[in-house]
């Protein structure tokens, strides 16, 4: 199979589909792959170290969707990239279609083969290719809520561990999921108090054997929800359905009610949010205010720290890139029902069924589809 990997083009977004490692298996199982020139500059992985991959390099991304049998990228195709795709086309990425309909559109019309990253499942009901990204952006939402806490930022001013004799803030999480936890593993090492909202006993129980008696472990209703948010300092949003766009749990009213100064990271911002104040930001730009409450909203949060997100990602992507071009798309997804869960939409129809009840469309089972 003819692999290709552009650069990517959103927003201060530097990491790439393939590392050069990557590249070395496929090339190893005879595929062939092509990379846009400079794509893994970002990353600080050259043209030449995925020359000595194996991999040959191109000068615009016209020529990777004109001639690349499989799309390999990390962010949803832009516009103009969606423009380029092509029926039978192989798009292997994250999409984040439910809250997007205008991207959906779009590669409905280009005939393509679309596989979202944050659907494919496992065997034990996980999202592992969305997993090394939201223990990416878990962390990292401590770090860019602390940031925001502080005084030249707009924030309260408060030290997020506080110090001997001063109280520390008090962090709630909502959602105890992947986002939530390695959430809750920063807070807790910074010193915080942390209060974690989720509507699974099972999931609390879990948190609480990992932590213990350092964090609050709350079952989620309308009344926990308001009673924590609105004495919180910093609320992180982690909540997540798979493929559906995120439940507004956080509502204007609430946010109006919160303290002037106090943060929100809303890490469900690729699909919606959970915050009902909340609208996609980026790297350049990254905070706004509503009702002197901060929001860092960056749709791609894990895209500050590249390297380190790109390696995560290709660690989880790898047997599933080899898998669609070992065996070719159509056997690779019907052997593979983790896998086939991914497909979200096949040559015009939407085969997963969130994606098309977020967004009115006709849902064809992916299996049907394929067969």
């Amino acid at each position: 199979m003819l692999i290709g990997v552009p650069k990517e083009i959103k927003t201060h977004e530097y990491r790439v589909g393939l590392i050069p490692a990557t590249v070395r298996e496929l090339v190893t199982h005879g595929h062939r792959v092509i990379v846009e020139r400079h794509a893994g500059d970002g990353i600080g992985m050259d043209d030449a170290a995925y020359q000595k991959a194996g991999a040959s390099i191109v000068d615009t991304a016209a020529e990777i969707f004109a001639n690349a049998e499989m799309v390999v990228k990390v962010k949803e195709p832009q516009p103009a990239e969606c423009a380029m795709l092509h029926t039978d086309q192989v798009l292997f990425t994250y999409l984040h279609l439910a809250p997007d309909p205008e991207q959906t559109k779009a590669l409905l019309n280009s005939g393509a083969v679309c596989i979202a990253y944050e659907t494919v499942t496992s065997a034990t009901g996980g999202l592992p290719l969305l997993a090394p990204m939201s223990e990416v952006a878990g962390r990292m939402s401590i770090q860019a809520g602390a940031s925001c806490l502080e005084k030249a930022h707009g924030g309260l001013g408060v030290l997020l561990g506080g110090v001997p004799g001063v109280k520390p803030a008090k962090v709630v999480i909502l959602g105890g999921g992947v986002v939530g936890s390695n959430a809750a593993f920063i807070a807790v090492g910074m010193g915080a108090e942390v209060v974690i909202i989720d509507r699974s006993i099972d999931v609390l129980r879990g948190l609480w054997r990992q932590f213990g008696a350092s964090i609050e472990t709350v079952y989620s209703t309308t009344d926990a929800i308001e009673q924590h948010v609105l004495s919180a300092d910093l609320v992180i949003g982690g909540v997540l359905i798979p493929g559906a766009a995120a439940p507004k749990l956080v509502t204007k009213e609430h946010v109006q009610n919160m303290k002037a100064g106090a943060v929100i990271v809303d890490v469900a911002i690729d699909q919606g949010g959970c915050f009902a104040t909340s609208h996609p930001t980026t790297h350049a730009e990254p905070t706004y205010l509503v009702n002197q409450v901060i929001h860092y909203c960056v749709a791609n949060m894990p895209g500050a720290v590249p390297r380190t997100s790109t390696v995560a990602l290709n660690n989880a992507t790898l047997p599933h890139v080899l898998a669609l071009a070992d065996k070719g798309y159509r056997q690779a997804l019907l052997d593979d029902v983790y896998l086939r869960q991914g497909l979200n939409i096949y040559q015009g129809k939407v085969t997963h069924h969130q994606v098309a009840n977020a967004l009115g469309h006709h849902y064809l089972d992916a299996l049907t589809a394929l067969a």
